[in-house]
């Protein structure tokens, strides 16, 4: 899948990402701007290169430009997408969210005031989802994250590292075993040189983060912390205390890990966890839940969880089942008494893989020690 949803990537389309970049292009000689695809920069300051340049052919999605520069760009065959008003969020976006940018003000105020709080708000406005301004904003905004994302993976895999995927409860708390074992996970997983990815929300996906983050900490400021979290166990009743403990945390060791956080805010009432560094946030569900599976190609680690996780196993699953030998990546399913008494994916998930390929690449073990056993390197 194209995380950005594009139709039709073509490798004649230029991506101008960056005022610096344009200036690049510019210095060098460029004549034309066709096939450029300009999003959300501020060209306000380059009107004259803007005019020297042939604009036909050109997409602004998003920018601003000086007094003028607009309008001469479109009566010289320039097609501009303007920014949206009325919209808590930049539809255009050119790169993935931060923690510190989701909850901006979280420090002094609630997490309702918060950008991430505050685009939740307005999606779950009486009639917002049917609207056709709305749908546009939404739309447009996750195909610039998908196009974010897709950047970031390239750059991952052109250096050679793999992601390796860690699904599981967004009920698990700070302060028990299974959400330390989770944060050892994330932690020896990013140690082995892995780029860690989650569902971005709390529970055993916010414990994969941190232990992400936190892997070259010695292992007294990884307990530490550990410790330190269980003061606010969980992001009910406040989400506001929940962030505050984090980022406390993050403030304390800054320049951690990076790792990738995919949530959703059609699941809003589970927050954005703040130890994942790169967050591609969509409001699309089906479209985040698949691009979170297909990103993952060094394999995935499926966690004790429940509905949830469970959706998560099968749809993986069905990738593998209906995928070639050579697109195969490990399902690793961690807790037996989990997986083949509470809820018995395991016995499932065996049925459809006997006699087919993917029966080599599925896994059920005990602790998270087998399943990087299993995952190797």
């Amino acid at each position: 899948m194209n995380p950005s949803g594009s139709l039709n990537p073509s490798p004649r389309t230029l991506e101008v990402d960056s005022i610096a970049r344009f200036d690049r292009l510019v210095s060098a000689g460029a004549r034309a701007m066709h096939g450029w695809h300009a999003q959300s920069l501020d060209l306000r300051g380059r009107g004259a290169a803007l005019a020297a340049l042939d604009a036909e052919g050109a997409v602004f999605l998003g920018c601003t430009f000086d007094p003028g520069v607009e309008a001469s760009l479109r009566s010289r065959g320039a097609l501009i997408f303007p920014r949206l008003t009325g919209v808590p969020f930049n539809p255009y976006r050119a790169g993935l969210y931060t923690p510190q940018e989701l909850y901006a003000g979280i420090v002094d105020g609630p997490y309702e005031k918060t950008p991430d709080g505050l685009v939740y708000q307005w999606s779950m406005r009486p009639g917002q989802r049917h609207r056709l301004d709305s749908t546009l904003a939404a739309a447009l905004h996750d195909h610039a994250v998908g196009d974010a994302l897709e950047e970031f993976v390239r750059t991952l895999n052109s250096g050679g590292r793999s992601i390796v995927g860690v699904m599981g409860g967004h009920a698990l708390q700070r302060g028990t075993g299974g959400f330390a074992a989770a944060a050892t996970l994330g932690r020896l997983l990013a140690r082995r040189g892995h780029l860690v990815a989650t569902g971005g929300g709390p529970g055993a996906m916010e414990a994969a983060n941190l232990g992400a983050y936190l892997s070259t900490a010695d292992d007294d400021d990884f307990h530490g912390v550990l410790r330190e979290l269980t003061a606010v166990p969980g992001f009910r009743p406040s989400v506001s205390a929940w962030a505050r403990a984090a980022a406390a945390a993050v403030e304390r060791f800054p320049g951690g890990t990076a790792s990738l956080g995919i949530p959703t805010w059609f699941y809003g009432h589970e927050p954005p966890n703040y130890f994942a560094t790169h967050i591609a946030k969509y409001f699309a569900n089906a479209v985040r839940e698949a691009i979170l599976l297909e990103v993952c190609n060094g394999g995935i680690v499926f966690l004790p969880g429940a509905a949830g996780t469970v959706q998560e196993i099968f749809q993986d699953a069905c990738e593998n089942y209906y995928g070639a030998p050579e697109t195969m990546t490990p399902m690793v399913l961690v807790g037996r008494e989990h997986w083949e008494q509470r809820f018995p994916a395991w016995p499932m998930l065996q049925s459809l893989a006997a006699g087919r390929a993917m029966e080599q690449r599925i896994f059920l073990v005990d602790s998270v020690e087998e399943a990087l056993a299993v995952l190797g390197g």
